[in-house]
């Protein structure tokens, strides 16, 4: 039985996909139109056809990172200890390509500012959702709380992925992430 080639929207999101794992296992030296076309079983040409340039490649993965991410917020009503355990927890069991490639992007990120602007919209979109779920706990300032949440998570799953996290048990991992969002939600809400 053949492959079934990718078309249109479905074809860019395969291109992003093979692009962000390549990102993630070869670093941005491996990442090429021409590994993009054999990682995603694509004709040759193919991600040069949708994204000309280098830029773009790179782009299109923050992007459809984004999309991930905002399609993996819980729906509202989840319990925000859980909600916020169960997202970073997951994340670095379940996605651990995309944190890998993100962290590689944000370092590339500081010397290019049009990969610059796209990390930082998608940042800027990802804690305004956040903002939203803090303010449903009744956390005063959620915007200006969001940042340092976003951090601790951030900084939590880099070092599952990149750190001596990597070395615990995923619930040792959990339990660990459990506690500090559970003593960040006490201290953003008086509740120490």
């Amino acid at each position: 039985m053949t492959k079934q080639v990718p078309r249109g929207a479905d074809r860019q999101d395969a291109i992003a996909d093979a692009a962000i794992h390549l990102v993630a296992t070869r670093g941005l030296r491996g990442l090429t139109h021409r590994a993009v076309d054999t990682e995603a079983g694509l004709p040759p040409g193919s991600t040069s056809y949708y994204l000309r340039t280098r830029n773009a490649l790179l782009t299109a993965c923050v992007s459809r990172m984004l999309t991930r991410d905002v399609s993996a917020m819980p729906p509202a009503g989840a319990d925000p200890v859980e909600l916020l355990v169960g997202m970073t927890a997951g994340m670095a069991r379940d996605r651990p390509d995309d944190l890998v490639a993100r962290y590689e992007l944000s370092l590339e990120a500081s010397r290019q500012p049009e990969l610059r602007a796209a990390i930082t919209e998608g940042g800027l979109q990802l804690r305004a959702m956040l903002a939203q779920l803090l303010d449903g706990l009744g956390i005063p300032e959620p915007e200006a709380a969001a940042w340092p949440v976003a951090a601790m998570m951030d900084g939590l799953m880099y070092d599952r992925v990149a750190g001596a996290g990597a070395t615990l048990s995923p619930e040792a991992f959990e339990a660990a992430v459990r506690r500090s969002v559970v003593a960040l939600i006490a201290g953003l809400t008086g509740d120490r």
